[in-house]
């Protein structure tokens, strides 16, 4: 349930009997033809359909991350480091002081990788609350998936084209595109690894089926779930 739809009250007695929470990261980067907003949109709505049975409540989305790499296309929000782990840290130092003592952090964007650090040491220094850092879209069975429906795959592709980060008025290139030398993206900077790159897409076709792409969702829903329900309480 959204935290949106609480008040707090309603949250300080949640509290009286379960100590889960779920916070999304998410990135307002280029994804090619789709919404700037794809990883937002998806770490956000996979949280809220995995927590929702459970009625462990989810935090609003942290809708900015770093992404300095896709500077050169408008659109794309960045944040320093520093910037960034702080603003993590603070929500984190937040929900502990109420009481949340088990939070899963569902990330949707390959660059937050830094806050997986941050949780580690954090939880060092809060001795009794647990985070589980949680990369939804190559999580074990995802990425199973994934492969399994088609081996070529990456950022701003098919395997992130879903009924809800497409655009009704950006139709979608038919071909699929030829993989990009990554380790040579990874010396560029954002300028010119925007005219490597192109539209944005890194590999793959830009669409597949829906009945596929459902598939797929619905794959991370239930491993996103697990992780919640099978967390014993802190003793």
């Amino acid at each position: 349930m959204k935290i949106s739809d609480m008040n707090w009250m309603q949250v300080e007695n949640y509290l009286r009997h379960d100590d889960r929470c779920v916070l999304a990261l998410g990135s307002t980067e280029q994804h090619a033809y789709l919404s700037l907003s794809v990883d937002s949109i998806l770490s956000e709505r996979l949280a809220l359909e995995a927590a929702e049975p459970l009625g462990i409540p989810v935090f609003p989305v942290l809708a900015y991350g770093l992404t300095p790499y896709f500077m050169a296309y408008p659109g794309t929000v960045t944040l320093r480091v520093q910037t960034y782990l702080s603003l993590v840290r603070d929500v984190l130092d937040s929900v502990a002081r109420h009481g949340f003592k088990r939070i899963l952090i569902v990330n949707g964007h390959g660059g937050n990788s830094p806050a997986a650090a941050l949780c580690d040491e954090w939880m060092m220094d809060h001795l009794g609350i647990r985070i589980k850092f949680h990369n939804w879209w190559n999580a074990p069975q995802v990425w199973a998936k994934v492969m399994a429906t088609d081996p070529l795959a990456s950022h701003a592709s098919w395997m992130e084209n879903f009924p809800w980060t497409r655009l009704a008025h950006a139709p979608m290139p038919s071909e699929q595109k030829p993989r990009v030398d990554m380790a040579l993206l990874k010396q560029l900077d954002p300028v010119v690894a925007r005219v490597l790159l192109g539209d944005g897409n890194f590999a793959g076709y830009y669409q597949r089926s829906d009945d596929e792409m459902l598939a797929i969702w619905q794959t991370g829903v239930a491993e996103t779930r697990a992780l919640l329900a099978d967390w014993p309480m802190n003793l």
